[in-house]
């Protein structure tokens, strides 16, 4: 057990090793000193609070709701997505919810959304051979301009001449004899 409220000399620094050597100590004292084993958990909670809020980590989604809110915008991709009803599959405020989801995923919900539309255009223009308008429409984007402009501004690139490029190097992986006859 640790003396005047201080780690062994030999115990680690760091702030993981720290947190073990805490609950380390307060699972050996609960039983010959609780008062001891109360002060290393109050000293455990504060370490794990401020490390908490040293990384950032504090104030996102719970896994739950980042879950769910993610499922439904995979889901929903094909029409408009409104950020009160991102909300309401959280069950938090729209301003609340806002914060909380760049907490969580590290960018705007507007943002997050285009890249998911992105995503799965880029999956369709490689996996089907609809017309750029139809893919937009299916992504939930207004029409194939709409497309164009956030593929060019995210990627670089018109859709087309990245269909064309990927398709491409697409065929020429696959072997001869699994390419079907034209």
């Amino acid at each position: 057990m640790e003396k005047d409220g201080a780690l062994a000399a030999d115990a680690p620094c760091g702030p993981a090793e720290t947190a073990a050597a805490l609950i380390e100590d307060v699972r050996r004292g609960l039983a010959r000193d609780p008062a001891a084993a109360r002060a290393a958990a109050v000293r455990l909670v504060t370490l794990l609070t401020l490390s908490g809020a040293a990384d950032g980590t504090r104030g996102g989604l719970a896994p739950w709701q980042k879950r769910r809110v993610d499922r439904y915008l995979r889901r929903s991709l094909h029409r408009p997505l409104r950020l009160e009803e991102l909300a309401e599959q959280a069950a938090l405020s729209v301003s609340h919810f806002a914060r909380a989801f760049k907490d969580s995923f590290g960018t705007t919900p507007h943002s997050y959304i285009t890249g998911l539309r992105l995503q799965r255009a880029q999956r369709l223009m490689l996996t089907t051979r609809d017309p750029l308008s139809q893919i937009a429409l299916a992504c939930g984007l207004t029409n194939q301009a709409h497309l164009s402009k956030l593929f060019r501004r995210w990627l670089g690139e018109t859709p087309s001449a990245w269909r064309r490029r990927n398709q491409t190097a697409a065929q020429a992986v696959t072997p001869l004899s699994a390419r079907s006859p034209s």
